[in-house]
């Protein structure tokens, strides 16, 4: 049996099966090729006259009918380009609307579905890492903060000392980095008072 029929029939099966199986519906559509998923588009369509797009919408109910079919039926860009200012902006569209999370579900949402959809696999991948750096800045600068205002009059030089044999850069070149504006200037100065 062709790749392409295989999939086809798997995602038939998986349509029939209901919600429990929509995880091979996701996988085939993620996993393949543009040009394979088409394939198995085509394959759908001349084995069962329906397509993959019909089949999904009239059976699913759930609230991931939308992304499915997004994913089913988009022809996703496979090249290397990937534009780190996009996946920055897409990384913070999906940082708020997880944070403001409104009455819908993220995979409601039509700019989720949209990136989802039709991104490339590394495009994706620098989404959900710009999306974890800025978590982890944000919880790096309340570490810092919490650190530099409750122990500058203590033992900041230890601090500064230790930061640097861990982390190969002082304490002042990571608020640098990190901090702007007041606060940095007001983290700069209790570092250096503490020295």
């Amino acid at each position: 049996m062709h790749p392409w029929e295989r999939d086809a029939r798997l995602v038939k099966e998986a349509v029939k099966k209901g919600e429990q199986a929509y995880g091979t519906v996701i996988e085939i559509a993620c996993s393949r090729s543009s040009e394979d998923l088409l394939g198995a588009r085509k394959a759908y369509h001349s084995l069962f006259d329906h397509s993959i797009e019909e089949d999904v919408a009239s059976h699913v109910h759930s609230t991931q009918r939308k992304l499915l079919v997004a994913l089913v039926s988009a022809y996703r860009y496979e090249g290397a380009n990937l534009k780190d200012e996009v996946a920055k902006s897409e990384a913070k569209t999906l940082h708020n609307l997880i944070k403001n999370g409104q009455n819908k579900t993220i995979i409601e949402d039509d700019e989720v579905i949209r990136i989802l959809a039709t991104r490339s696999k590394p495009h994706i991948q620098a989404v959900l890492d710009a999306a974890l750096r800025n978590e982890e800045d944000k919880i790096t600068k309340k570490a810092l903060t919490r650190v530099i205002i409750t122990r500058a009059d203590i033992d900041m030089k230890e601090i500064n000392n230790e930061y640097h044999n861990l982390y190969g850069v002082s304490l002042s070149q990571r608020v640098e980095e990190i901090a702007k504006g007041n606060y940095k200037d007001l983290l700069l100065t209790l570092i250096a008072k503490g020295e």
